[in-house]
């Protein structure tokens, strides 16, 4: 996590930020910031971390900008400021923080000197046990002046040793009416249907709705319904319509439009409310029973730790139109 100088608070936080920055430095040295993605809880921290480390603070609770620590964050090279993350060459989905990494911060967190320091650790979720139990010696024998913070998106599973000794901040706190003005500021064009469309899209989340709406398969879901509907109702070219779609988008793209596709043909089938408000999946649902849509589903999460392996995202599209072909 680079240091950002355009990290900010958005109007949704603005209550955790007065309550941290008016309690500091009374609050506990471990903090856990929360919340689904999308929220800005990165950014959030980045504002924090700049001002529990600013030496000349703003009477308005902001981090100068102009002082030696706040050049340092902006140049990336600042003492006091560790971030802990997977490996850069091991980003895959489960890619584990090892246990060396907190092992290594023994003599950062001991140290004594003049300054707060600050260790950011995220995903939260990617501590194995062993990283843990190391974790949780840190925290408990912590030294003086020093700030851990540890990002999740879902903090139930974290350790429930880690969890109790950490101050709990959620940052997904978004009301419908503020995640409507954040939108409508950023997307001023988009109306009221486009803002609901994109906030379903996004788990409510208006940061993460911004990138649904610049996403390469949000303008591709009719099309692909309607390719679908052919694919199990005429029984016809799997493999033609695998190849089109590998061409058209990424397999991350493709498995996010298919993931919200597959889960709103559930939720018809549960008479809930589909995501997808702009697509009629009545008729392509009728094709399918419920226990078949949930093998499919279960079926798609399976070939997706194949790319893991290195298979062609080619074979698994072929494998997928196959199979939703393939239903009596």
């Amino acid at each position: 996590m680079p240091f950002d100088v355009e990290a900010q608070v958005y109007p949704w936080q603005e209550q955790v930020w007065n309550t941290l920055t008016e309690r500091f430095p009374k609050l506990g040295h471990g903090l856990l910031f929360y919340g689904k993605k999308g929220c800005g809880k990165e950014a959030f921290t980045q504002k924090f971390l700049a001002w529990v480390l600013c030496q000349n603070r703003h009477e308005n609770n902001q981090p100068c900008g102009e002082c030696g620590s706040c050049l340092w964050l902006k140049a990336d090279t600042h003492p006091n400021y560790v971030h802990i993350t997977t490996d850069d060459e091991n980003k895959k989905q489960n890619a584990k923080i090892k246990i060396e990494k907190i092992r290594d911060l023994q003599p950062f967190v001991q140290q004594t000197g003049d300054g707060w320091r600050v260790i950011v650790i995220e995903p939260a979720e990617a501590l194995n046990i062993a990283s843990s139990n190391a974790l949780l010696k840190t925290l408990e024998e912590p030294g003086e002046n020093i700030v851990i913070i540890l990002l999740a998106d879902h903090y139930l599973k974290l350790p429930a040793t880690i969890r109790s000794r950490l101050q709990h901040f959620a940052m997904d706190r978004i009301s419908p009416a503020q995640a409507s003005a954040y939108l409508q500021q950023h997307l001023p064009d988009a109306g009221t249907t486009q803002q609901q469309l994109l906030l379903n899209l996004s788990n409510q989340m208006p940061l993460q709705a911004l990138e649904v709406a610049q996403s390469a398969w949000l303008p591709q879901r009719q099309d692909f319904v309607q390719d679908w509907k052919k694919l199990v109702i005429d029984k016809n070219m799997p493999i033609q319509t695998a190849t089109k779609w590998n061409k058209i988008l990424s397999f991350s793209d493709f498995s996010q439009m298919f993931e919200y596709l597959l889960s709103d043909l559930i939720c018809v089938k549960l008479n809930q409310t589909v995501k997808n408000i702009d697509i009629n999946c009545e008729e392509l649902a009728e094709q399918y029973s419920l226990e078949q849509l949930f093998n499919l589903y279960q079926d798609f999460q399976k070939t997706k730790q194949y790319l893991a392996q290195n298979v062609q995202s080619n074979l698994v599209l072929d494998e997928l139109c196959i199979k939703l072909m393939n239903v009596s």
